[in-house]
């Protein structure tokens, strides 16, 4: 999600608790998907108002206000074709899987213009991909971080696409994850039923939080267990950002090779998570049928296990 500039109108009404903040602080707080540098940049632009008025910058809450927030104009240039190989698990009129290397970001954004998911997919369809995400996430239903590698579904057109986010939102698309976490947690399976939103004092990561927070599931089960380490299956209910990562750090067992919300120091000669998304079902959006799509783990993750069946031995 772009933590640049928020998509949708927001309605927010200032609580006891709250009177007499900066109002930037505020709706930043507030909206999970915005910085406090935005907030400013919305004020400044009259986008935050207050029975129909622009607010002031340096304005501070009052008990029992209510704001409207409207979304930025978006920087709307324009994604170009690129090609760039695609490991294609499925593809047919509607929809493309494809299953995305680790170290490759799935669009455009702020020190990724180019190079990513959405430019190599637009070479591959040859511009045939849905516009409901707009110039610069044409096709984009559901994003993975640049460092998990696995499944990604696409829409071809914005049929497809609503109808695949439709499943997305009522949480009929189902999406598995393979990882490997420190430690060994006390069950074998279990849920992690916590809500996630921004870190309360780095704007950059996620955090399990009441403030500001949206609902946030997680279901696991172990799958083998090895010398300090665990190969987990997750299985996703909601998709908030940094989910796992933030879930599995929480219960006190990091993901593997995460330095934000893991160990800094790399393991296992990792340059990033061992995090990869293996299984994903949904409906598909013309014939209804049920369509369950599955990878293999990529070499990266096979050579961690090795290594670790081998310390265990």
């Amino acid at each position: 999600m772009n933590c640049f500039a928020i998509t949708a109108l927001n309605t927010i009404k200032i609580r006891s608790d709250k009177d007499g903040e900066r109002l930037d602080v505020f709706i930043a707080d507030s909206l999970p998907d915005i910085t406090r540098s935005a907030a400013q940049r919305l004020i400044e632009a009259g986008n935050v108002t207050i029975g129909g008025e622009p607010v002031r910058k340096n304005r501070r809450t009052s008990h029992g206000e209510v704001y409207t927030v409207t979304p930025e104009t978006p920087d709307e240039s324009e994604a170009a074709p690129q090609d760039i190989p695609l490991d294609v698990v499925f593809e047919d009129g509607d929809v493309i899987v494809v299953n995305k290397p680790r170290g490759m970001v799935v669009h455009p954004a702020p020190g990724h213009p180019d190079m990513t998911l959405v430019n190599a997919l637009l070479s591959h369809c040859r511009g045939s991909l849905s516009g409901v995400g707009g110039t610069k996430r044409p096709g984009i239903v559901h994003r993975i971080d640049k460092d998990t590698s696995g499944l990604v579904i696409a829409a071809k057109n914005d049929r497809a696409h609503t109808a695949l986010a439709a499943q997305l939102s009522s949480r009929t698309m189902k999406r598995e994850y393979d990882t490997i976490i420190r430690g060994s947690p006390k069950n074998d399976h279990g849920t992690i039923d916590a809500p996630i939103g921004r870190h309360p004092r780095d704007r950059k990561r996620q955090a399990v939080t009441q403030e500001g927070s949206r609902p946030a599931v997680t279901h696991y089960e172990v799958l083998a267990g090895y010398e300090g380490y665990t190969h987990v299956r997750c299985r996703l209910e909601t998709g908030r950002t940094h989910q796992i990562r933030v879930h599995m750090a929480f219960i006190g067992h990091p993901v593997l090779g995460d330095a934000i919300y893991g160990h800094k120091k790399a393991e296992f000669g990792l340059s990033g998570q061992c995090l990869h998304a293996i299984k994903l079902r949904f409906t598909h959006p013309s014939t209804n049928e049920p369509m369950e799509i599955e990878t293999e783990l990529p070499q990266y993750f096979k050579d961690v296990l090795t290594m670790l069946q081998n310390r265990t031995r």
